[in-house]
């Protein structure tokens, strides 16, 4: 009997360890670390440099979070784990987009300027030609340089803004070509 009182007490505790054992805690720890990962990449302009690897990471950490919803840890754990090396990819990713936008926007502003000095020495050969739009032309040569000038600035700290930028300063040369054009083939007025 006295056998049989020990035999039932160590099963019982052999009982509950196996339920405490069996008992998934959730991955806070893994949690954690994919949120610090996270932040890196939206720190790092990963949403705006690297959007395919951003996205793909967010994906996984969103399924990660419905599985904590669903108290399915292992998956959870499994998941975080996964975002948080997609997290770290897109921040690598990010700073490789940066570099290649960086790129673009600097090689963008020179062939503005170049561009706009074209369009300037096609000024002085139409002159005469050009009496009602030279004050137009006056307004806009002076915006375009100051746009060229905050162009040339937003490129080490915003190369997507400054790609923009070129852009819309590339539709303003467009438009004096255009304007040129028609002024140089029109018929001259007696």
């Amino acid at each position: 009997m006295k056998y049989f009182k020990y035999a039932v007490s160590l099963m019982m505790i052999f009982a509950l360890a196996l339920m405490f054992i069996g008992c998934a805690q959730p991955p806070e720890a893994e949690k954690t670390a994919a949120k610090v990962a996270m932040d890196a990449a939206v720190a790092a302009g990963a949403e705006k440099y690297a959007t395919a690897d951003f996205d793909a990471a967010k994906n996984l950490w969103a399924a990660s979070e419905a599985q904590m919803s669903g108290k399915k840890y292992e998956e959870a754990k499994k998941g975080y784990v996964s975002a948080k090396a997609a997290f770290e990819k897109a921040v690598v990713a990010a700073a490789a987009g940066k570099k290649a936008m960086t790129d673009e926007a600097t090689a963008s502003v020179a062939a503005l300027g170049e561009g706009w000095k074209n369009l300037e020495a096609t000024v002085k050969s139409i002159e005469k030609k050009m009496k009602e739009k030279n004050d137009e032309w006056v307004a806009d040569s002076k915006a375009f340089e100051e746009g060229l000038k905050a162009t040339s600035g937003m490129v080490a700290t915003d190369p997507a803004g400054a790609k923009a930028k070129a852009g819309e300063l590339k539709a303003l040369i467009d438009k004096w070509d255009a304007t040129f054009k028609a002024i140089d083939t029109a018929p001259a007025k007696k």
